[in-house]
């Protein structure tokens, strides 16, 4: 089992974590709940070995030879910065040879024998992931990068399964199948998961800890789930003051009027995207007008991300498309920054891959120059206001910490107050709730209903989750309908 008596871990290079006492039997499946920072995801990463015991007396199932597997965020970031240094030939003088999906997972074991290769057949097949298999790893969308590390955890048949916020990216599909896969095998495991949403705790689960401030501050009786346990939960997880207002529009810097009379942002005709032999989508005729704001859902890999990220330009078919963007037609000599000025965005991959060391002020700041890091001087006013998005999503007191030190929850805030803070025409949200605990997601999802009805900002927005909904959404985009016949 695991048990901890006194113990004071480090994590990293200055992450450190003290806990008095905790064990997690055989058998005990345990949600590990919380506020964003709380330590969730630092307590995971320390059980499945990525820390150093500094004093007290910590047991690992992985001392007497037990198998325990972790999937987690900062093994998908570890994937796609090794698979992007593959990808630098100038450096390394060599072709790239970039890693397949089945290459990530086939790597973990010594041998690939039939029986495994059944094995994820099947486990395939349960994630609808089986076409996919043989695609380069980063070719593929979030919500499918962390099925290839759930599909390689579980075909590791591990005796402990920790899983950190597994259902991120993933749709709706593929949610409940994973869901469905750990209900129907929970004996052959134990299980510890991290979550942020109450509705994802297991009805199997046997143990609740909550952490605040890098302790555990409750713990219900570890024999089973009782409606008073969800109760006390549910009264850590209410908001009780929601958001009113945002602050201000910078007089310097602020998205500009669009012409007078031009209501179209986006507009895509027979819009096509493929990879060699794979249509992401085909056929597609969008147009989206001010003040109509858009929901897009589809399964993974239906083309959602793709579409977002051609309207920001940053996937090169907006230029083999005919796209027009905030009244410019793409690939016409236009600048990207006078498309950008007019566009707030914030995805997965985006977080995925800011790599930048700087200030959480920084970062916000740095959404006035549509920049990756701050490379220009705000002036005192935009600082004030930075500072007052800071206070609106509670980071105020983290200004002028590492954005790199945060936990992914926090992390994910800051790059949503970045995307906002110059008061977009074009807000672009690709599943902005990812990671944020309960009152976060509430905080948010109140901003973006503000937003929406203040009349200047149009939302797109990417969400599998339905309690995550933002009232001012009246259209949905389905990518389903644009997908190639198979």
């Amino acid at each position: 089992m695991f048990s901890l008596q006194h113990c004071e871990f480090l994590l990293g290079k200055d992450y450190r974590m003290q806990l008095q006492q905790l064990t997690i039997a055989p058998g005990q499946h345990t949600v590990l709940l919380g506020p964003n920072g709380s330590g969730k995801s630092a307590l995971s990463a320390i059980l499945a070995g990525e820390g150093q015991c500094q004093s007290g007396e910590f047991a690992s199932p992985s001392a007497t030879r037990k198998k325990v597997a972790w999937v987690s965020t900062e093994q998908q970031k570890a994937l796609i910065e090794a698979e992007k240094r593959k990808d630098d030939a100038d450096i390394l003088d060599v072709l790239p040879n970039p890693s397949s999906a089945r290459d990530i997972i086939q790597r973990e074991f010594s041998q690939w024998t039939t029986a495994l290769e059944q094995q994820l057949q099947q486990l395939a097949a349960v994630l609808q992931f089986s076409q996919r298999l043989d695609t380069a790893f980063l070719a593929l969308s979030t919500g499918e990068s962390r099925k290839v590390l759930i599909l390689r955890a579980l075909l590791s048949q591990p005796d402990y399964l920790i899983l950190d916020e597994p259902y991120n990216g993933l749709d709706a599909a593929s949610e409940a199948a994973l869901r469905d896969w750990l209900q129907q095998h929970q004996q052959q495991f134990t299980l510890i998961l991290v979550t942020n949403r109450h509705s994802e705790i297991p009805s199997f689960t046997r143990q609740l800890l909550y952490l605040n401030h890098g302790e555990l501050a409750w713990q219900n009786q570890g024999q089973g789930l009782d409606p008073a346990d969800l109760a006390e939960l549910n009264k850590l997880s209410t908001l009780q003051n929601p958001p009113k207002a945002l602050p201000a529009k910078d007089q310097d810097r602020f998205t500009p009027p669009l012409p007078d009379g031009q209501q179209r942002l986006v507009r895509l005709r027979n819009g096509k995207v493929h990879y060699d032999d794979r249509v992401v989508f085909q056929g597609l005729n969008w147009q989206v007008n001010r003040g109509e704001h858009w929901q897009i859902v589809g399964p993974n890999g239906s083309g959602k991300t793709c579409l977002l990220s051609m309207v920001t330009g940053d996937n090169p078919h907006c230029y083999t498309n005919d796209l027009e963007v905030v009244g410019y037609q793409r690939g016409q000599g236009e600048s990207i920054w006078d498309i950008k000025k007019h566009i707030g965005f914030i995805s997965n991959s985006l977080q995925l891959q800011y790599r930048v060391s700087c200030p959480v002020l920084h970062v916000v700041l740095s959404g006035f120059y549509d920049s990756i890091g701050l490379y220009e001087q705000p002036t005192l006013h935009q600082t004030q206001l930075a500072q007052q998005w800071l206070e609106l999503i509670a980071l105020a007191d983290q200004a002028q910490q590492s954005f790199q030190q945060l936990s992914f929850g926090d992390q994910r805030l800051v790059l949503i107050a970045r995307a906002m803070v110059k008061h977009p025409s074009l807000l672009i949200l690709d599943e902005p709730c990812n990671g944020l605990d309960p009152l976060n997601r509430l905080k948010v999802l109140a901003l973006l209903n503000i937003l929406s009805q203040q009349g200047e900002t149009t939302l797109l927005y990417v969400n599998h989750h339905p309690d995550d909904k933002i009232a001012g959404i009246d259209r949905v985009l389905d990518m389903t309908h644009y997908q190639a016949a198979t």
